[in-house]
């Protein structure tokens, strides 16, 4: 899936051509929207989630001959490793997608920082802090970090030797860690644009632009 590309940096100050503030407020205020929607849109905390899904999809079918085995099947001999091949073929796609997007948030702060750095413009930068949608990424990733827990913890304590078979404890328990690992980076998401806002935004810098 093509992502959207992030807007540019300012240009340096040799080269800038706004003709008024207004015009510079005015790209700025597109290019801090467009910044804060790529770090805090509903559509970044859908896509964790359609990740997190594809993983215990991933780590479910790598169960498939762990349970084969532990049933005898000599059919699974010969299916374990097209098992285990799917199985981490939808597994790496979700752990690359996290590498990249923690990279891109590091990009997204440092855009973010440039634009805000150009002028000073309370109203506009007062958006930036998005309090109903930060309180809405944390409530939800905690959400989803209590249900990884309990999954995890549920599937352990209900084990019973003898009885239950390991590949359904192993897939408890890993479903369960990559919803408490999911809901972990949304809420730690939300944490760090509140903080970055309340930093960044209480040193507003005087106005450059004349």
């Amino acid at each position: 899936m093509p992502r959207s590309p992030l807007p540019p940096p300012p240009p340096p100050p040799p080269i800038r051509t706004w003709q008024s503030r207004d015009a510079l407020l005015a790209d700025r205020y597109h290019a801090l929207e467009e910044l804060r929607r790529h770090r805090l849109g509903v559509h970044r905390i859908l896509l964790l989630w359609l990740l997190a899904l594809t993983a215990i999809i991933g780590w479910a079918l790598l169960m498939v001959p762990l349970e084969q085995i532990e049933e005898h099947d000599p059919l699974g001999f010969v299916l374990a490793p097209l098992f285990a091949l799917l199985g981490l073929a939808a597994l790496a796609p979700p752990v690359v997608a996290v590498v990249l997007a923690v990279r891109r948030d590091r990009e997204i702060r440092r855009l973010l920082d440039a634009w805000l750095a150009l002028d000073s413009h309370p109203g506009t930068d007062a958006r930036l802090r998005s309090p109903g949608l930060s309180l809405g990424w944390l409530l939800s990733s905690l959400g989803v970090c209590a249900a990884g827990l309990w999954t995890a913890f549920g599937t352990a304590a209900g084990a019973e030797p003898g009885r239950t078979a390991y590949a359904d404890v192993a897939l408890g328990m890993g479903a369960g860690t990559i919803l408490w690992l999911t809901g972990l980076l949304g809420a730690a998401n939300a944490v760090r644009h509140y903080r970055w806002a309340l930093r960044v935004l209480r040193a507003a810098p005087a106005p450059e632009h004349r």
